[in-house]
């Protein structure tokens, strides 16, 4: 997303995620943003294709937006970064910024870049204790991963860390495309898994439908890392509020247009997490939700 003064005000760089499910967090984003700042807006979508973002990115570039802002996967942000070392820019994103070299440090980052970090990814501990919780009899989780993304290899080995603590099994199964989907949950049931996890990636995301059709085919409990996979079906997901993160990252954007620098702001640590259940799925798998966890869902969906 990019953002100019007066005429041209803003404009977006996006990476994988659809338009319309965006709305919320552009709408939040927007909000972010100071009233009395005039803006515009252009956007910038890659539509599932993360070899097009820094051509979008280049674009953008070339059109002295006065900001460019980021939402999503890490990809879109170094891409941004990669464009240009004077326009400022803002991320929302949820990997760490500094192991990507985004900013210099979370306090002072230094450069061109700031933003928001919404933990997506440093939350598998949390999202398997949980998923034990709720199946404690399944020793075999299978784990879903895009092989193309920034963050795979740390989300692997924090997978297989944590279930080593939890005294687990973590099955890692890559998928690269929406088509690897079917295969990959063919993979599942060879595994023995009894449950499912799905780690941060635009391309589920995209594909939540997909996924969460296919659980219930294979009467597989699944733990998404955002609420919108539990609002299409999922039986449960935990992890940061993006609508907030996209929120804060609007603040950061009228900020910077108003005459602040970016390497003056220190990176934002999302702090709201929220825990979604869908308990007609977990009825429709046959699932009896202990009162424990119920009790420490921010949201239950009947």
């Amino acid at each position: 997303m990019a953002a100019r003064r007066a005429r041209a005000a803003g404009g977006i760089v996006h990476d994988r995620f659809s338009r319309p499910r965006l709305g919320r967090r552009l709408r939040a984003f927007c909000r972010g943003v100071p009233a009395g700042t005039r803006r515009a807006i252009e956007y910038r979508w890659a539509d599932d294709q993360l070899d097009r973002l820094p051509a979008l990115a280049a674009e953008l570039v070339a059109r002295r937006v006065a900001v460019l802002a980021t939402g999503g996967a890490t990809a879109a942000a170094l891409a941004a970064k990669a464009a240009t070392s004077s326009i400022p820019i803002v991320f929302a994103i949820g990997a760490d910024p500094v192991k990507f070299g985004l900013v210099a440090s979370m306090n002072r980052p230094g450069g061109n870049v700031t933003g928001v970090s919404f933990l997506a990814n440093t939350l598998v501990a949390k999202q398997l204790q949980l998923l034990q919780g709720l199946v404690p009899a399944r020793g075999v989780i299978g784990a879903l991963v895009n092989p193309g993304n920034p963050n795979a290899a740390s989300d692997a080995a924090n997978a297989q860390a944590a279930a080593t603590s939890l005294r687990l099994q973590v099955h890692i199964v890559h998928t690269a495309t929406e088509h690897d989907i079917n295969a990959a949950f063919d993979e599942f049931g060879r595994a023995h898994a009894g449950a499912i996890l799905v780690f941060p990636d635009a391309l589920f995301t995209s594909a939540r439908g997909r996924l969460t059709e296919l659980a219930a085919r294979d009467k597989l409990p699944a733990l998404y890392p955002e609420r919108s996979y539990a609002e299409a079906g999922g039986l449960m997901s935990y992890g940061s509020n993006r609508t907030d993160a996209f929120r804060e990252a609007g603040i950061y954007t009228g900020r910077i247009l108003r005459g602040e620098k970016p390497s003056d702001l220190p990176v934002v640590q999302s702090s709201k997490f929220e825990l979604v259940i869908n308990l007609k799925t977990a009825k429709a798998l046959g699932l009896d939700v202990p009162a424990t966890l119920l009790a420490r869902a921010d949201e239950v969906i009947e």
